[in-house]
């Protein structure tokens, strides 16, 4: 029976809490703004970091894991460096074949914490079948580039031992290249002419978005505007650049090759030091244990750069370490964000407590006549405190659905990936709460501490 009348003695003392509130709803609005942007900005903030912590792990199922990517320095960065070689007075002409498969087959087989490597050449062509054309990649791999790029396939089957072995002329599509030959059918079993050759169709790869800027930072191809055939293949049917013809040292090769109507442009991502293309465009290695890329990419230095002369013609990347410093930048800064934020939801404490002070002067005398009728202290306290806790849960809730809606214009008009998640919202809003408590508190106290004869007479 005493806990039934304490209930409803506090639900009354609510219901006169929302009262005094909703009797001045313009001042309870303006008490409540700092909560209601101070939770807007926390939702859209951790909402962006939600959003960039996302993208980081796409960009490292793309870039595969625990991968190193070795590849060959550009012509005019090599040439600089023997421009400066040659100022020396001890300068001598090294020889550097260029990244090759052998390069790949020694890395392999020499260091123990290697588990795959996937050598790749690379040519641009135009891509033709059943009338329609397109402009795409032919890429030379092994199938264990699907595998470390972890590259599923949509229908089809995967090269054989025979065809990688014989260099048969048969391929795998990437799915924007399906899509653009055989719209309407399956191209299984089809056939595709890629300059003058022609490639049997074995396998349609799943489609895998690639951004264009980690295309371009992290040196990862559009997987699905590409065509995949044997590495052999490529190398027997389109040109072995590690073969060395009378014109190329004479100095008349060409990037290009023209076989019959349709040409063929070769990758020139990079050169030897001797001025020869590489054969090769791209080794990427993958490594046991994330804890061995370190010390595996220092020996494949060492290794290659022995292999090479000396000769400074390639360069190592591991994609998964700049991707995790670029990921400890972005988490500082939406840790920075985050703070700057929260200090809003401070300020708006201190706005409530502020506005609850002044209202406790402006009703001492309501304050005495309510202890005078028989009120508590207990009581005057859990009316100002719920006073001040409704303008912060209120303020948390118009908060929530305004940092929804920040968070969608951000990503519509700043093309800034946002996710929000439930836990920001809970978070956000219990933080609102307790803000109202723990400065509606002081408020409260001073409220009760009144004495009711002096409060009787205050005018």
């Amino acid at each position: 029976m005493k806990n039934k009348l304490n209930l409803e003695r506090r639900l009354y003392i609510l219901n006169i809490a929302l009262e005094a509130v909703f009797a001045n709803k313009f001042r309870s609005m303006l008490t409540a703004l700092g909560i209601i942007f101070g939770v807007a900005a926390v939702i859209a903030m951790l909402a962006i970091g939600n959003g960039a912590r996302q993208e980081i792990l796409e960009q490292m199922k793309l870039v595969g894991v625990n991968n190193i990517i070795i590849m060959p320095k550009d012509n005019s960065e090599n040439q600089s460096a023997e421009e400066e070689e040659a100022k020396g007075k001890t300068a001598s002409k090294k020889f550097s074949p260029g990244l090759s498969l052998m390069d790949a087959r020694a890395i392999a087989e020499i260091i123990p914490s290697v588990a795959k490597v996937s050598p790749e050449v690379v040519y641009e062509s135009v891509i033709i079948s059943e009338g329609l054309s397109t402009y795409g990649k032919v890429s030379g791999v092994t199938p264990d580039f699907f595998d470390v790029f972890s590259l599923t396939l949509e229908r089809g089957e995967m090269f054989n031992d025979e065809q990688l072995r014989d260099g048969k002329a048969v391929c795998i599509l990437g799915a924007s290249i399906k899509a653009k030959l055989f719209p309407n059918s399956d191209p299984i079993g089809q056939h595709v002419k890629c300059g003058n050759v022609w490639l049997k169709v074995v396998g349609v790869l799943q489609n895998r978005a690639v951004a264009a800027d980690v295309s371009e930072n992290l040196g990862i191809s559009d997987y699905n505007n590409q065509v995949y055939a044997p590495i052999q293949t490529i190398l027997v049917r389109y040109r072995d650049r590690s073969v060395i013809t009378t014109s190329m040292v004479r100095g008349g090769g060409s990037s290009a090759v023209f076989m019959d109507d349709a040409m063929v442009s070769f990758s020139s991502s990079g050169s030897g030091g001797d001025g020869l293309s590489n054969q090769i465009d791209k080794i990427v290695v993958q490594v046991k244990e994330t804890e061995l890329i370190n010390p595996t990419s220092e020996i494949i230095q060492r290794m290659i750069s022995r292999r090479h002369s000396g000769v400074d013609d390639f360069e190592i990347k591991v994609p998964e370490l700049l991707l995790k410093q670029e990921q400890r930048t972005k988490d500082i800064f939406n840790i920075v964000l985050g703070a700057i934020a929260s200090i809003s939801l401070i300020v708006g404490g201190i706005g409530i407590m502020n506005i609850m002070l002044a209202s406790v002067m402006e009703r001492t005398k309501e304050i005495g006549i309510r202890i005078a009728t028989g009120a508590t202290r207990k009581d005057v306290i859990f009316q100002f405190l719920a006073e001040a806790t409704l303008i912060s849960l209120s303020g948390g809730i118009i908060g929530i659905f305004l940092g929804l809606a920040l968070a969608r214009i951000i990503m519509e008009v700043a093309d800034i990936l946002t996710i929000v998640s439930p836990a920001s919202i809970v978070i956000s809003f219990g933080v609102s709460a307790t803000v109202g408590i723990l400065f509606g508190y002081m408020p409260a106290k001073k409220a009760a501490s009144q004495d009711p004869v002096a409060s009787l007479r205050y005018e």
